[in-house]
């Protein structure tokens, strides 16, 4: 039994907590060594590997080599083609848009020639005749219908 007690106060809430902020602590250490050590490996590399007159020399051939095999007219003519291509549409649709207003302004004047065309005043009054004689014969059988 006494064991078993002295056992439960060496592993108290208070003893694990010290012992996990030790080993926190220790890490955060460790980890601060590996990064304060690679970067001055890292200067040390850039010192070594400075390039020497030769080499700027070649890298700055290269360099002018590349742009000078780059298709610069091309890639401007391709540029003024997608302008071309995006400004285009907007153009069309303000030309049909102009075109279809047009095309209805002259079916609104002829239809409205049409209709004060004496032929159609004499059908469109004819038509009413009939619509109305239609009318009055609905009312009556109504009416009869309805007195039956």
């Amino acid at each position: 039994m006494e064991v078993q007690q002295s056992w439960r106060v060496r592993l108290s809430f208070k003893n694990a907590t010290i012992v996990l902020t030790v080993l926190n602590v220790i890490t955060a250490l460790f980890l601060l060594q590996g990064f304060l050590s690679s970067a001055s490996s890292r200067n040390n590399r850039l010192s070594s590997n400075q390039f020497n007159s030769v080499q700027l020399k070649y890298i700055k051939e290269s360099e002018e080599i590349r742009l000078a095999l780059q298709p610069w007219a091309l890639i401007k003519r391709v540029k003024e083609i997608e302008q071309e291509a995006y400004a285009e549409p907007e153009t069309v649709q303000q030309k049909d848009t102009k075109q279809t207003a047009a095309v209805d302004l002259s079916k609104r004047l002829k239809d409205f020639r049409s209709v004060n065309d004496p032929a159609s005043l004499k059908a469109l009054e004819e038509w009413r005749k009939r619509k109305m004689e239609r009318a009055r014969l609905r009312q009556l059988e109504k009416n009869g219908t309805g007195t039956s």
